[in-house]
């Protein structure tokens, strides 16, 4: 399917990995411009290495979504190397603090918070003026399932997430008239190294194997999860592409769930 991007400028954050590298690439396939960013500029440069070669297509540029100023550097180098941008993919995120409510002081909450949503705040106030010129636009923020599902055991994370439902929400009422179309995705237990990090912790302190604690997980913890494995970055890639895409013209102030049913409500 043609997306009708061709020639796009899409920035994606959170893309030295999983759904925010994937989406890079897909965005590439579909003739966009691509400009990848992440914390590490190492990592993200061995990540574009592995995109496929899309000579004066893609760029690797690393910016710090807690630091004002790394955006505004991040802003400039883009505007000078690429361009203004069309598309903005906010896919960067932590787990962050965990454990029962009372074993969380408050310095978890506001690091969970400055990333997971003060991140996505920041990100957008740098870009919104590019985003609103010209007429045609696209935000998506990846979310997830614990925005509408919350778990006891992330309560920061859980929060910050609702958070960002609701800061796109009312953004995308904002800036519709203007042909900037806001909208959400949200995963649930996707195959990535964030979920890497949490099974391998859960391993060591079950002392299961690597796979037997994802299988005791989705048992335990996700019983909605109704295909019983990990979600694969790609398959939440083709949503956010979608959401990026002239096809998705009339879709605005949504949040589409990539969950294998993992929530519960409809």
């Amino acid at each position: 399917m043609d997306l009708g991007i061709s020639g796009r400028i899409a920035l994606v954050f959170g893309a030295d990995s999983g759904i925010g590298w994937q989406t890079a690439k897909l965005l590439l396939s579909e003739g966009a411009t691509v400009v990848i960013t992440d914390l590490d500029q190492a990592a993200l440069d061995d990540s574009a290495a592995k995109l496929e070669a899309h000579p004066g297509r893609l760029y690797a540029f690393a910016a710090d979504v807690t630091d004002s100023a790394s955006l505004t550097r991040l802003h400039d180098q883009v505007r000078e190397s690429v361009g203004v941008i069309d598309i903005l993919v906010q896919s960067s995120g932590v787990t962050g603090a965990q454990g029962m409510f009372h074993e969380i002081d408050e310095q978890g909450w506001l690091s969970t918070i400055d990333i997971d949503l003060m991140g996505p705040v920041r990100i957008t106030r740098e870009f919104i003026g590019d985003l609103r010129d010209g007429g045609w636009g696209r935000i998506v923020y990846v979310t997830s399932e614990d925005a509408l599902q919350p778990y006891d055991d992330e309560l920061p994370y859980c929060a910050a997430k609702a958070g960002v439902l609701s800061f796109a929400k009312g953004l995308s009422r904002s800036y519709a008239k203007e042909g900037l179309l806001v909208n959400t995705v949200s995963p649930a237990f996707i195959h990535t190294p964030m979920t890497d990090a949490m099974m391998t912790k859960r391993a060591e302190q079950t002392g299961q194997g690597f796979d037997e604690a994802i299988e005791s997980f989705l048992d335990e913890e996700r019983p909605y999860l109704e295909l019983h494995r990990r979600g694969e970055p790609d398959e939440v890639a083709s949503v956010i592409a979608f959401l990026c895409s002239d096809r998705a013209s009339f879709v605005n102030g949504s949040n589409y769930r990539v969950d294998a049913g993992s929530v519960a409500t409809i």
